[in-house]
């Protein structure tokens, strides 16, 4: 199993709070996003990482050069990382031969709430966080039948239950063909500015994706100044205080 991260953008709404790096660098507790990735993800076991790059990108290769993984980290770079997500996404489409997680660089998280998903019984899932009703900008995970029908700031009409989306995606190796040719429609048409997340209607008609619930465990993903200061003093005590500190 390969991970992807995706750590390209520019991350504008954090202003100052950056400091000019990108959002994966921005730290929490000492240590920044992208080593707590790497070392959540070499727990489970995950040695091959893919890491799409833009903004910045000299700044994110000395940092996982001064990292301790003991794994390998492929960069791919992204020239259009001041587009949606969807190009970083599609950059990846010659690097993504295995089953893979597909993970949003700028969350803070329980190592548990990766495990999770890493050990799914099913092979290409999403993690929901049962717990959150959307009232604003949330994307959210749609369940019907048990399974996901859609990912997306905007609800579809009809479905049994919905949470919101942590940013991680599994999908299994034989469906990374229809994963792809799900982006790849949006972008022959032009839509760049498109979140991933909106390109993948095509992929949940045609797959089956399972979920898993994440609701209790502490995670957040962060965009806004406001968002880095919840991380330090309410999500990282919350990780102490589960008896597995990543801090």
């Amino acid at each position: 199993m390969k991970a992807v991260i995706l750590a390209a953008g520019v991350g504008k709404r954090l202003g100052v709070v950056a400091e000019g790096r990108p959002k994966c660098l921005v730290e929490v507790g000492g240590q920044s996003l992208l080593s707590r990735h790497l070392d959540n993800l070499s727990t489970l076991g995950i040695r091959t990482v893919v890491l799409v790059v833009g903004y910045r990108q000299d700044m994110i290769r000395e940092a996982v050069a001064s990292l301790s993984f003991t794994g390998v980290v492929q960069f791919v770079v992204n020239e259009q990382y001041t587009r949606g997500s969807i190009t970083s996404l599609w950059e990846t489409r010659n690097e993504v031969d295995d089953d893979v997680i597909i993970m949003d660089a700028d969350v803070l998280y329980h190592p548990d709430i990766l495990r999770r998903l890493v050990e799914s019984t099913s092979p290409n899932a999403l993690l929901v966080d049962e717990s959150v009703s959307q009232e604003t900008e949330e994307c959210m995970v749609a369940i019907q039948d048990e399974r996901v029908i859609s990912l997306s700031k905007r609800l579809p009409a009809q479905y049994d239950f919905a949470g919101e989306g942590v940013g991680f995606l599994k999908v299994a190796k034989g469906e990374n063909a229809v994963l792809f040719q799900s982006v790849q429609g949006p972008i022959e048409a032009g839509h760049l500015d498109m979140e991933y997340e909106d390109a993948l209607s095509a992929f949940f008609e045609q797959v089956p994706v399972g979920y898993e619930r994440i609701g209790g465990l502490p995670w957040i993903e962060i965009d806004f100044p406001e968002d880095v200061r919840r991380a330090e003093h309410e999500i990282l005590p919350m990780l102490s205080c589960q008896g597995r500190d990543v801090g």
